[in-house]
């Protein structure tokens, strides 16, 4: 392995805060990693996506993205084709070797590998990842009559030797696995790739940027200074150029909606249809005039004449306009409809806080929700910047909000969905709802009486909550707790406040009652030895109740709940 090369592996180890294994183990980490960040635009754990061990079909790292979302669980496959009412899917496959070399023998044993996952004979012997995958993949492709269109499958190759395109062996071994995965007359399009250690250099420095676009915003007229905004501009932009802002060089939807209320509501949503049969019609530009168009935040702009570059920025109104045309990105003349734009350039979180309600004020959704939901998420996360120590933890409000800071481990980061999974299994002791998707439950996320996110809610809870997920998964990851135990792993954090506290949880919004009962935990779970033993002795009560946690469907069941509630016995740390 050259000097960069292990460089930036070292880097992504301390980066991630990932133990070191072996050098081949890391390195298949570290490219799994790397390409799924160009795929895919969310916060996610490289650990989700890495199959490489026994057994694993000459496949080190699957990844199966369906709607956008990197899925794990055929439930949520289900809950994305309710919402959305269509399927769109891309597999993703990774081989990575630290040799210098392209050796078209690995070559031909990793395609066969990728064949052999879609048989209905498969012929490789599957370890536990691959048989997930595998299992998701089925239940996708029952679900065909609602592809959108059928999936694309990319592989890539990966070495820390130079590429040569011209490599007639290295053509052909593509060539055969390209054939190879046609005759199963699965997908739209096939994409083999070949990495080696330059390409993959430069996609890792790539994952560390922050979000960019690059456009031309010709028909504009600038608006007047207003205190606390830097820049802002109004006007209309083609699509051609609007979806620079939308999406990636590899034409992904980028997740730049993490600001904006609401999630796409899919075609089928009455206003969504409109927009969609308006482009379709014979009169597609009347769109411009009946529709309210896009808002976009930015955090900072360079200008060269129409040519603009926007940083960090956010479509904080407009995510169901700017889903509907994605959608219909193959229409013809799709390029020349004119879309209104209003981009506002500011880093003053007050002012975007408050476009994002008066932009979205004209919804069903209720303004004091709107503001609440934004400034609960604003304040939860300057919460957690304020907590120093070894318990330092950071909440990703926004996907991928940290990446471009360096001096951050990533393993630190609290995303949105993980805070939601951990809070609602510690304080509301549902872990059978969040095991797998949980698209029904944050539905009314923010809502009174919805559990969490309420606006009188104390922040001191959802540290706790983020803190126990962090320590558990450090412990995983050191060996010290078996990893057969990810599969509960929030069943593990709803005994937590019962072994390690005296006292019943408190009311979550008396600040003195919170402060008081989350205080002695969180000191426990930073000690090293307590914190272990806490996660022990949850993992034995687990083992006491005889609950079967291979069972996947049972996982889900509030019986398994129950049954695990059932077997503690007032066991204390």
């Amino acid at each position: 392995m050259d000097r960069i090369t292990k460089q930036l592996l070292s880097d992504f180890i301390e980066a991630q805060e990932i133990p070191e294994v072996s050098e081949s183990s890391d390195f298949e980490k570290f490219c799994n990693y790397t390409v799924i960040a160009d795929e895919y635009n969310k916060t996610f754990d490289v650990d989700m996506i890495s199959t490489g061990a026994g057994n694993d079909t000459g496949i080190d790292g699957v990844a199966i993205i369906v709607n956008g979302h990197l899925v794990e669980d055929t439930d949520e496959v289900n809950d994305l084709l309710e919402s959305n009412g269509f399927l769109d899917v891309t597999y993703i496959f990774i081989q990575a070797k630290t040799s210098s070399r392209f050796d078209t023998k690995e070559m031909h044993a990793f395609y066969f590998g990728v064949s052999d996952f879609f048989s209905e004979t498969p012929k490789l012997p599957r370890n536990d990842a691959i048989t997930k995958y595998a299992e998701i993949s089925n239940h996708i492709i029952n679900n065909a009559s609602d592809f959108k269109e059928n999936p694309k499958c990319k592989t890539f190759f990966i070495t820390t030797g130079i590429y040569n395109q011209e490599d007639e062996h290295l053509r052909a071994a593509v060539t055969t696995a390209s054939e190879s995965l046609k005759n199963y007359n699965l997908f739209e399009k096939i994409e083999n790739t070949i990495l080696g250690a330059n390409e993959l250099g430069k996609l890792y420095r790539k994952s560390k940027n922050p979000t960019t676009s690059t456009f031309v915003f010709s028909n504009k007229v600038t608006l007047p200074d207003v205190e606390g905004i830097n820049e802002a501009y109004f006007g209309i932009i083609p699509f051609s150029e609007f979806k620079k802002i939308l999406t990636d060089d590899n034409e992904h939807m980028l997740s730049v909606f993490d600001d904006n209320v609401r999630d796409f509501q899919g075609i089928s949503n009455p206003v969504n249809k409109g927009i969609s049969e308006t482009l379709s019609s014979e009169t597609p530009n009347l769109f411009s005039v009946l529709n309210n168009g896009v808002t976009v935040v930015a955090d900072s702009i360079k200008t060269a004449g129409n040519n603009l570059t926007i940083s960090d920025y956010q479509i904080v109104n407009g995510c169901q306009t700017s889903n509907v045309l994605y959608e219909s990105r193959g229409i013809e003349n799709i390029d020349t409809i004119s879309i209104p734009l209003r981009l506002i350039v500011t880093d003053n979180e007050d002012v975007k806080a408050k476009i994002t309600v008066s932009t979205n004020s004209q919804t069903a959704i209720k303004k004091e929700q709107l503001s609440a939901m934004s400034d609960f998420q604003k304040n939860l996360e300057h919460y957690y910047s304020a907590i120093e120590g070894d318990g330092k933890l950071y909440y990703e409000r926004r996907a991928k909000q940290y990446n471009s800071n360096r001096n951050i481990i990533k393993r630190k980061i609290i995303t949105v969905p993980i805070q939601i999974k951990t809070f609602y299994s510690m304080f509301n002791k549902n872990p059978h709802l969040v095991t797998s998707y949980f698209g029904n439950l944050v539905k009314n996320v923010g809502e009174q009486g919805s559990k969490i996110f309420e606006p009188d809610h104390q922040f001191a809870s959802y540290y706790l909550a983020g803190l126990t997920f962090y320590r558990l998964d450090g412990l995983f990851n050191s060996g010290e707790i078996d990893k057969k135990y990810r599969k509960v792993k929030f069943y593990l954090t709803m005994l937590v406040p019962m072994i390690a506290s005296d006292d019943d949880l408190p009311p979550l919004n008396s600040q003195k009652k919170v402060e008081r009962y989350c205080a002695p935990l969180i000191e426990k779970l930073n000690n090293e030895e307590k914190c272990k033993n806490i996660f022990i002795t949850a993992t034995q009560i687990i083992d006491n109740s005889k609950a079967d946690i291979d069972d996947k469907q049972a996982l889900k069941s509030k019986a398994m709940t129950e049954q695990i509630l059932n077997a503690y016995n007032g066991e204390k740390i």
